[in-house]
């Protein structure tokens, strides 16, 4: 999940990008990669720890680092202890970018994982395929991201699977006919979704709204929607948003029930919104802790609230995943090439958010979840499917 930026853009700046950043020397990939260590396996942490996008980043980093201190209790990999060097992208794609260089090319890492979003993915990617190290991103959802990327890697379902989830739960579950669709239109997460959604939808779209990311009043708008008749609005973006809405359209009477992608899922939703006014709202996550989960997800759950003191969140439990499939893929591993090699033969690893297999673009289709909440809370979770 997961802050989007156009390929297209990422493409045109490429050559600026790459240069500001210390771009791994161009040629063909290095195959063999980095070498594993005699005693460790290094792994580099690309998240967004600080930024607007924090809230991804850092419970990302808090899940992938309960694997790494998990793993390194009950003996390593092979007898070799996880070495992490963590590193802040700052929620900026150049940064990203700069970050993976600096992992694949000084720190000499074996395996990448994160950024958390998939503007960040696209720009650190490059370097580290130049460098012959894969990268594993918990949670970027752009559809297409992954085509022709050999060493990049995707834990979690791509947007177009989030909007025909929508569009059918509103329809089914909410017995919508009528829906207002409000999109964040500088997020290219929530503009693949709302294309998903607009080619499900068998309903009518009474409005066809969007706003940009950064945007505090929403006033205008849901003065707009309030006058037409609909049963539903769908908001594809992120928390800091998508909150502000809920709370502004609470306070102005609009009471209908209000659906969201996986953007929606932390704790900064509900801040946002206020517990008070947080209510009727359902969205998608990739991890529940309200349902009876596995052995394995409840010892996930135990371990993140004793270290950590809190509840983790669907990000938190992709990136613990990510690590333990970076671990996996490494037994046996020489070098960061035979890991990439052996994470692109993943099949049913059982992870604590569900089965990983990756397909032959290094996508994976996971259970997904429809949250509902009332009072800022989560109240129930139905697994969904398109």
């Amino acid at each position: 999940m997961k802050k989007k930026f156009a390929l297209s853009f990422v493409a045109l700046a490429s050559v600026a990008l790459l240069a500001a950043c210390g771009e791994v020397k161009s040629g063909a990939v290095n195959t063999a990669g980095n070498s594993v260590e005699e005693k460790t396996i290094k792994i580099g942490f690309n998240f967004e720890e600080s930024g607007s996008l924090a809230a991804y980043g850092t419970a990302e980093q808090k899940g992938a680092q309960l694997a790494v201190d998990e793993i390194n209790a009950a003996g390593g990999i092979d007898g070799k202890q996880i070495e992490v060097i963590d590193k802040d992208n700052k929620s900026e794609t150049a940064e990203a970018a700069s970050v993976t260089t600096n992992l694949v090319t000084q720190s000499k890492v074996s395996a990448v994982v994160g950024p958390a979003t998939s503007g960040a993915t696209a720009a650190a990617v490059a370097n580290a395929t130049k460098a012959g190290v894969p990268l594993i991103s918990p949670s970027a959802t752009q559809d297409g991201l992954t085509k022709g990327q050999d060493y990049l890697f995707i834990g979690t379902f791509q947007d177009s699977f989030q909007g025909k989830i929508i569009s059918n739960y509103v329809s089914e579950k909410l017995n919508a006919k009528k829906v207002v669709l409000y999109t964040d239109n500088a997020s290219d997460y929530a503009k693949g979704i709302a294309k998903s959604f607009r080619e499900s939808y068998k309903g009518e779209i009474v409005a066809d709204e969007t706003f940009v990311a950064g945007d505090t009043d929403f006033q205008a708008a849901l003065t707009k929607m309030k006058g037409k008749d609909f049963d539903a609005i769908v908001v594809p973006g992120y928390y800091n948003e998508a909150g502000k809405i809920v709370n502004q359209a609470r306070g102005m009477g609009i009471d209908k029930p209000i659906v969201g992608g996986d953007g929606f899922n932390g704790e900064e939703f509900v801040q946002q919104a206020t517990a008070e006014k947080a209510s009727n709202i359902y969205f998608i996550s990739g991890f529940s802790t309200t349902v009876e989960v596995s052995a394995k997800a409840k010892a996930f759950l135990d371990a993140y609230r004793a270290k950590y003191n809190e509840e983790p969140s669907t990000f938190a439990a992709l990136a613990y995943d990510s690590v333990h499939l970076v671990a996996n893929a490494a037994k046996g591993a020489k070098n960061s090439g035979e890991i990439k090699d052996n994470l692109a033969k993943t099949k049913d690893f059982e992870g604590v958010t569900g089965q990983t297999s990756f397909d032959a673009d290094h996508n994976t289709v996971k259970t997904a979840y429809m949250m509902t909440m009332n009072n800022g809370k989560v109240e129930a979770a139905e697994v969904v499917k398109p």
